[in-house]
């Protein structure tokens, strides 16, 4: 079935017919029993607002949705290209080689900010009222059939993952007060915490991390070397060095080797946690 922001079974149209009035949100379990309960109370006017009604907008809508199967086509195919993994342009330069190993982490975690900044930046958008929306200041094209998953909007994003930080269990949620997970954060709400850690990691800590060659030392002690030897860098050879000129080359290349390490053990852990959280990242 094509997907659609509005639906005619959710309508007040619909609301009419069925005779019983439909919640706005509700677990797995309470969407079962409402759906028994409201099919017990008036079968054929149920089958009309659940069953006929999207029926029937599928039929007057099928010109229109044609039209926009062949759009979203063309925006999976080579806007959004939703069949790959891809790095942001500034992390990993098209035509430059980059070993498998090392496309990991900026691949998975430019897709998670492509998530999060246009993905969840639509979504958040499309359920908005009138008045938020304004605030985002987004074009024409950023919103129904003219959409095309290119506006970014990095705030958008990060207030609907706020938004589901804040989602707890209660009356709205069909848990009853009594219940132990009556007040505590929704899983959906720890998925959104976690999103957004990971998130703010990757554009706050990975990208603006110090390089290992600098802080340990080496790129000095390289440009040592070279100033030393007529601008060549000889790394093999230690004729010309004292004692103290060695000791301090190795110092800087112990301290190289651990902070890479730790570099290391940290990005592992962070794709880890991400890949983790995979079932979560759809809109």
């Amino acid at each position: 079935m094509h997907s659609r922001t509005n639906y005619w079974s959710n309508t007040r149209l619909a609301e009419r017919i069925r005779g019983v009035k439909k919640p706005k949100s509700e677990t797995w379990d309470g969407w079962e029993e409402w759906r028994v309960a409201a099919a017990a109370t008036h079968k054929i006017r149920y089958w009309i607002a659940e069953e006929g009604l999207t029926h029937l907008q599928d039929f007057v809508n099928w010109p229109l949705d044609k039209i926009l199967d062949v759009k979203y086509y063309i925006n999976n195919r080579w806007v959004t290209k939703a069949h790959a993994l891809t790095a942001h342009k500034d992390h990993l330069q098209p035509g430059g080689w980059c070993d498998l190993g090392n496309r990991f982490l900026p691949c998975l975690f430019d897709s998670l900010v492509d998530f999060v900044e246009i993905e969840l930046a639509w979504f958040h958008l499309a359920w908005a009222e009138d008045e938020d929306r304004k605030k985002y200041d987004a074009p024409f094209w950023s919103r129904g059939i003219f959409h095309w998953r290119t506006w970014r909007c990095p705030q958008a994003g990060i207030d609907h993952l706020l938004w589901e930080s804040g989602l707890i269990y209660n009356e709205d949620m069909g848990v009853d007060p009594n219940d132990p997970l009556y007040g505590t954060l929704t899983e959906q709400a720890k998925e959104a915490v976690e999103k957004l850690f990971l998130y703010n990691w990757y554009l706050n800590v990975y990208l603006k991390r110090p390089d290992p060659m600098d802080v340990s030392g080496w790129s000095e002690s390289c440009d040592k070397r070279r100033e030393k030897n007529g601008g060549k860098l000889r790394l093999g050879s230690s004729k010309n060095e004292s004692d103290e000129e060695r000791e301090q080359t190795m110092a800087c290349l112990r301290e190289l080797r651990r902070i890479e390490e730790e570099y290391f053990e940290e990005d592992s852990e962070m794709m880890k946690r991400l890949v983790s959280i995979r079932n979560s990242l759809w809109s």
